[in-house]
């Protein structure tokens, strides 16, 4: 009987740990104040390098990826995806008609709150890497300002069940105050 219970216990706590190593640890998981930070870089860095710079975005290894998330770009006025690391399918694509499940339009969306003056955060359901499944995302979108070309924009998002937009509003609020959130 002793063993049976030793046995079970056992189970048990492999299975724990089994449920425990599959759930993405914190290090694991990007932020928002990540996502701002890396959506403004990126931005930053269209703007000194133009179009040429593009194919970086591209990079499913490269330094616009970090933990779960992932910098892309499109063109809202021409419709067209430019640069999407996980998805190179859709580069060159038309983008404004793809809808999430619930039938809202992400990309007229991001391009809305991206022409706010600090951007803005557009909540959508979208496959989250690895998972295999559809998530809650939230991405944040803001305009990138390069010579010759009107419309371009950078986004990038977070998979998070709990933050809520007024909350993001707040970090955005926050970063967006050099008093309060000195540059980078």
């Amino acid at each position: 009987m002793k063993f049976v219970k030793t046995l079970g216990l056992m189970g048990l706590l492999l299975a724990c740990g089994a449920v425990c190593a599959a759930a993405p640890s914190e290090a694991d998981v990007g932020s928002a104040e990540e996502t701002v930070n890396k959506v403004r870089a990126a931005a930053r860095f269209l703007h000194e390098k133009g179009p040429s710079a593009y194919a970086d975005f591209n990079q499913k290894d490269g330094k616009w990826v970090w933990k779960d998330s992932y910098v892309f770009i499109y063109d809202c006025r021409k419709d067209r995806m430019i640069a999407h690391p996980m998805r190179p399918d859709l580069v060159g694509k038309p983008i404004l008609q793809i809808t999430d499940n619930a039938g809202k339009y992400i990309f007229k969306e991001l391009c809305k709150a991206g022409n706010e003056p600090r951007g803005g955060w557009v909540e959508y359901s979208w496959p989250k890497p690895g998972a295999g499944r559809l998530s809650r995302k939230i991405s944040y979108a803001t305009t990138a300002d390069i010579s010759f070309a009107t419309g371009i924009q950078v986004s990038a998002g977070i998979y998070d069940e709990g933050i809520t937009l007024p909350e993001l509003a707040k970090v955005l609020e926050r970063m967006s105050d050099p008093a309060k959130y000195p540059a980078m």
